[in-house]
């Protein structure tokens, strides 16, 4: 069987931390291309991986031809890149946030499907066992129509969105250019961007809601050029409201960097995650279920999409946890907060 040819647009900090040594984890891959900035970083990065193909223009990777692609680059340039990759062949994972345009993000979505293509979106909590087993509860059982729900995030980005320093997580070899994440016109915004992103993939995926209207305040100390900290109250399609914070952490709080904590109340039941103290509660109708997990088991990894990803290049049966719709939601929740903060004013989904 041929190997599954591999193409890497955007080789950032994350890509080199996490994409590029999970995609090394599989031994029947053709590493064919690669494109970023920076000649130096790109021919190390591509002797590294043995890439055939190194350019900073996107468009050689494609025409070198692959079957899967990994898209990297920053948020404002996902829609270019991995509409690019699709329509020439290749499954894509892309980098969350999808878009910074809604109208972007459901686009690549109709392309995937019009292409017959996977669009896989880099949520790694979705996939990781402790998530898996509280997405089947919800499926089991559920918690009836959805009522009420609660998200608060921390996480250690207050150097990174300050422009004071780099995310512990960072590729020392690649730091990424600050204007990535704090520049507008690139990331979108900040904090919610950043990260909020992660928290709503994991919500709206847990919970299956669509925002329909939001009235957000944001807050920028440190003389950041973005947001360091959000907090929004929602209202979704069904009626159900909920409220989702998120904040700039101190590095040395947590010991993966994230508290990420969901509550959904529903008609029938409720359902806690904890991905910081490792903890999944379900009630339904008078049963409570809890998981047994390990204290780790919250610990964030990205492995997931990547393996799905190789799965769709080798054209295997897999569960994709985080679809292009998803990612698109995603990115509808996040724009109407970022016009809200804007306006003062509660704003709807366009």
């Amino acid at each position: 069987m041929a190997k599954v040819r591999v193409g890497v647009i955007g080789a950032g900090s994350w890509a080199l931390a996490s994409h590029l040594p999970n995609l090394m984890k599989h031994d029947d891959l053709e590493f064919v291309g690669v494109s970023r900035k920076g000649p130096e970083i790109l021919e190390k990065i591509a002797k590294q991986y043995g890439f055939k193909v190194a350019s900073e223009d996107y468009r050689d990777v494609l025409n070198a031809g692959i079957d899967i692609c990994v898209v990297g680059s920053p948020t404002g340039l996902h829609h270019e890149h991995a509409k690019a990759a699709l329509e020439a062949g290749a499954h894509v994972m892309c980098e969350k946030p999808v878009t910074i345009d809604p109208a972007d993000a459901w686009d690549i979505d109709k392309i995937a499907k019009k292409v017959g293509k996977e669009l896989i979106i880099s949520f790694g909590w979705n996939y990781m066992p402790m998530m898996r087993e509280a997405k089947e509860l919800m499926e089991k059982y559920g918690i009836g129509e959805l009522e009420h729900l609660t998200i608060h995030m921390s996480s250690a980005t207050r150097e990174l969105l300050s422009n004071t320093g780099a995310y512990p997580d960072a590729d020392p070899d690649a730091l990424p250019d600050q204007k990535t994440w704090t520049d507008p016109k690139l990331s979108g915004g900040g904090y919610g961007q950043a990260q909020l992103s992660h928290a709503l993939g994991m919500g709206l995926w847990l919970t299956e809601a669509r925002a329909k209207s939001a009235f957000a305040l944001m807050s920028a100390p440190m003389n950041a050029p973005v947001e360091m900290h959000d907090a929004i109250a929602y209202r979704f399609d069904n009626g159900a409201i909920g409220a989702v914070s998120g904040g700039s952490a101190h590095t040395p709080a947590h010991k993966a960097y994230h508290a990420l904590e969901l509550r959904a109340i529903g008609s029938d039941g409720q359902i806690l995650v904890d991905l910081e103290r490792a903890a999944v509660w379900l009630y339904y109708k008078g049963e409570n279920i809890r998981l047994d997990l390990d204290d780790d088991a919250g610990f964030y990894n990205c492995e997931g999409p990547i393996d799905a990803l190789v799965a769709a290049g080798k054209g295997q049966k897999f569960k994709n946890y985080s679809p292009g719709e998803l990612g698109a939601r995603t990115v509808e929740a996040l724009d109407i907060v970022y016009r809200s903060a804007a306006s003062g004013k509660l704003e709807h989904r366009l």
